[in-house]
């Protein structure tokens, strides 16, 4: 292996001894030809050009012909760079480990996906006991010949004995479910469509489940712009025939996600609309599973965040954050939850309680203490029993199950840690390793600090920083700052092979962890939404500066990426401060911020975070910050790379579009802009592994050769 990586590093070195500073040189791109319209929106009385809104209409044939114009830059561009081909054998070298999801059990029975190394989609197994001998029930890799066929969720029958699973084409999020014969491997005739983003609930008798759906247009498509609705199916009949028990009829954007009881007796609707706006409805249910009450809302001031999290004895367990922005954990009777009927079964505490389980008559409490995992176990009645032991400062998650069952499974990993999936004995505490891989790297070389800084308004912001070991700090290492800083979602430590890589090729990396996500409970959460979402950005540009400060990095050689809404991130930043940057990797990124809840009634429900331009105080803080509209003619941006897929239903590609052509436009120096669209993918759930490789190489070559990364790649050979 130490072979294999010096030669790597070698063909690394030697790929970029004729890297020139493009700040200094001519333009190497012609960018493709985009037609400016004449478009303008009146927003409470401001005048707003938009003159590529003709990109919204994805499949028209214009926008088709610019997407292959724009490909067929930025494809050759990145694969005639010398470090992307052994950067992409490195990849796929360290990708190549055996690793496992987490086991679902019903009845007798295991469930769980594994993937050898490199198989496209991890493969779903089956096993007749805990030690059974496995065989395969469900190999996606045979479902299409690109591998773009990928599983999405499963739901294995109360008894074990069937499966409900749902399938993705080509990366959308819509989803189609199946049902299959454990036992044999034979798919039922039942199929469920017009689905995403919610799973299928078993009746106890594994004959019936509810779920959510869209309603259809007149051809026959599913209409996300509309709201769930809540239908019955009974197993043999045809989905057509299936009888809807629920829909939202008072409010126009709130959805509703549905579970069952763990003792089939309550149909239980949680009803969303955005970040701190949800309900939690629910029906009894009779012995054969149909509904047998009227609609109980149980919660409906869509005042907070309300999580169902078990029920015993008709007493509901629910983990809000009702006046407790750190959470809490209460009981209320199913007959009414009016605060004079709560109990506080777990307090409020020092650390955000961000989930919680019930599972063998015990709560399983997730806490996040500095973005790291703490995971707490209470009986009943709220008395601490035990902490579970985790190998290190990472992340745990998992730890789902019956409130009858006596064990439960979860995931541990941290930065230098693939997943290592364990078996928590709930009575006991007894933490077992089911299965643990190994990767072809020596980690012990790589260390990971946390610090803290200060933002623009004085909030101190952790980050955590990994690096290999003896960093010298005068400013000339390769880094990449990481954030994400919304919906409530923290920013904890993961293992990822790309992140492996990049340390390989001499560089650092930093993930900040911004206001926006759960490290600290709801009120870091809302300080990052709304009126307050430019303290996100603030805070990112102060991690660059802390890192520039202290000299991890410089200017030259820092880079910066995010995702999603992380593309954001970078989209707004980079139109804020372009003068530090020495790279950006926007990637599937909300970047119309005026425009963004008009493609789906999903996207409308971001307004929790984001708030709408319809509204004008939120119009001027969108406006604001907007990387759509904050692009500047003439202003010299750094080296850009924007990423995208045509099929992705979650972020619109339009976004990446609009923001590339006005970046291209705009950009004032010889730093390239290019915009990659991938093909046959959507926001990422389900890409096989050949394609994400791919896609990593792109951006890995990218930062190679606009970092200037040669002497990295010297000194990281000298040193083996």
């Amino acid at each position: 292996m130490k072979k294999v990586l010096l030669a790597f590093l070698v063909l690394l070195a030697a790929c970029s001894v004729d890297f020139r500073d493009l700040r200094n040189s001519r333009p190497a791109v012609a960018y493709p030809s985009a037609s400016r319209g004449a478009q303008v929106d009146d927003y409470h009385g401001t005048r707003v050009a938009d003159p590529y809104r003709w990109l919204e209409q994805v499949d028209a044939a214009q926008t088709r012909e610019w997407i292959t114009a724009e490909n067929a830059i930025a494809q050759p561009y990145l694969e005639g760079i010398p470090a992307r081909a052994t950067i992409k054998e490195r990849l796929k070298q360290l990708w190549n480990y055996e690793r496992y999801d987490i086991p679902v059990q019903r009845g007798s029975r295991y469930f769980f996906s594994r993937n050898d190394g490199l198989q496209n989609q991890s493969v779903l197994y089956v096993a007749d006991g805990l030690h059974g001998q496995p065989r395969v029930l469900l190999d996606p890799n045979t479902l299409s010949k690109d591998a773009t066929i990928a599983l999405g969720e499963i739901v294995p029958s109360p008894d074990g004995k069937l499966l409900a699973y749902s399938l993705s084409d080509g990366g959308t999020d819509w989803r189609t479910w199946h049902f299959r014969e454990v036992a044999t491997g034979r798919d039922l005739p039942d199929v469920l469509r017009f689905t995403k983003f919610a799973v299928v609930a078993w009746t106890p008798d594994s004959r019936t489940v509810y779920y959510a759906r869209y309603p259809t247009r007149p051809d026959g498509t599913g209409d996300d712009t509309k709201q769930r609705e809540i239908y019955w199916h009974k197993l043999g009949a045809a989905q057509d025939a299936d009888e809807r028990v629920f829909k939202v009829v008072d409010h126009p954007t709130r959805n509703p996600f549905v579970r069952v009881t763990d003792d089939g007796r309550y149909l239980v609707m949680r009803v969303y609309d955005g970040a701190k706006q949800t309900g939690l409805y629910y029906r009894t249910l009779a012995q054969d599973g149909s509904p047998s009450s009227e609609v109980v809302r149980l919660f409906d001031d869509f005042d907070a965040d309300y999580f169902f999290v078990g029920e015993i004895d008709d007493t509901f367990y629910v983990h809000t954050n009702r006046d407790a922005p750190n959470w809490q954990l209460i009981a209320v009777p199913a007959t009414s939850a009016e605060r004079k009927n709560w109990r506080v079964v777990i307090a409020e505490g020092e650390h955000a309680m961000t989930g919680a389980s019930l599972v063998g008559g015990r709560f399983i409490l997730h806490y996040l203490k500095d973005a790291y995992s703490v995971v707490r176990v209470a009986d009943l009645n709220g008395k601490a029993l035990y902490d579970v032991q985790l190998p290190g400062i990472g992340k745990a998650d998992g730890f789902s199950g019956d409130v009858r069952d006596g064990e439960t499974f979860f995931a541990y990993t941290d930065f230098l840690t693939p997943p290592t999936i364990s078996r928590l004995d709930v009575a006991s505490g007894q933490v077992s390793v089911f299965r643990a891989p190994k990767v072809a790297v020596d980690t012990s070389k790589f260390v990971v600090e946390q610090v803290f800084y200060t933002s623009k308004d004085g909030t101190r912001v952790p980050m955590f920083i990994a690096s290999k070991g003896g960093l010298v700090k005068d400013g000339q290492t390769p880094v990449q700052l990481y954030g994400y800083g919304g919906f409530n979602i923290a920013q904890q430590p993961a293992f990822s092979v790309p992140w492996m890589v990049w340390l390989e090729m001499g560089g650092a990396f930093a993930v900040a962890n911004l206001r926006g996500g759960s490290e600290y409970g709801e009120a870091w959460h809302t300080a990052g939404t709304k009126l307050d979402k430019q303290n996100v950005f603030d805070d990112f540009i102060a991690a660059a500066q802390w890192l520039i400060d202290n000299k991890y990095t410089s200017t030259p050689k820092l880079a910066i990426r995010g995702r999603s809404n992380g593309g954001l991130l970078v989209g707004a930043v980079i139109t804020q401060r372009p003068d530090l940057f020495g790279a950006a990797l926007p990637g599937v990124g909300v970047l119309d911020m005026l425009r963004y809840h008009t493609p789906s009634a999903n996207a409308r429900q971001w307004s929790g975070d984001y708030g709408l331009s319809e509204n004008a105080a939120e119009f001027r803080a969108l406006y604001a910050y907007s990387p759509v509209h904050n692009v500047r003619a003439g202003t010299c941006y750094p080296p850009t790379l924007v990423t995208t897929a045509d099929h992705d239903d979650r972020v619109v590609p339009w976004h990446s579009y609009k923001f590339a052509a006005q970046l291209q436009q705009a950009q004032g120096c010889p730093n390239p802009v290019l915009l990659r669209v991938e093909t046959r993918a959507g926001h990422g759930a389900g890409k096989p592994v050949w394609m994400q490789i791919e896609d990593w190489a792109d951006q890995w070559a990218f930062l190679a050769k606009t970092l200037h990364m040669e002497q990295e790649m010297r000194l990281a050979e000298s040193a083996l």
